[in-house]
C-alpha cells in the first residue's frame, strides 16, 4: 500500500532520526495497530536501534487517499503502549 507523508511527519522523522525505511517496516509488518479515532490508526513496531529496543509509532489518517502519515516518533517506554 502506498502512503503519503505530511510535512510535519517528515520534519519529525528528521528531528528524531527515523528513516523512511524504518517507517516502511512498521507499516508493512506492524506488531500492533490501534484505532485512536475514526480514520486515525496508529501502527507500531518494536525495532532494535543503537543497541536498544525502541517502539516506533506511526500515526496515519486512513480516510485520505492515499493514507496520510501525520506524525512519527520512537520511544524506549515500550510497555506503556503495549
Amino acid at each position: 500500500m502506498l502512503f503519503s507523508y505530511s510535512k510535519h511527519a517528515l520534519e519529525q522523522m528528521n528531528v528524531r532520526s527515523i528513516s523512511i525505511e524504518q517507517v516502511n517496516t512498521v507499516l508493512q509488518n506492524p506488531d500492533k495497530i490501534d484505532i485512536e479515532s475514526e480514520g486515525q490508526y496508529i501502527f507500531q513496531k518494536t525495532i532494535h536501534l543503537e543497541e536498544r529496543n525502541y517502539l516506533i509509532r506511526v500515526f496515519v489518517n486512513v480516510d485520505k487517499a492515499p493514507p496520510l502519515i501525520k506524525t512519527v516518533y520512537k520511544t524506549s517506554k515500550i510497555g506503556k503502549y503495549q
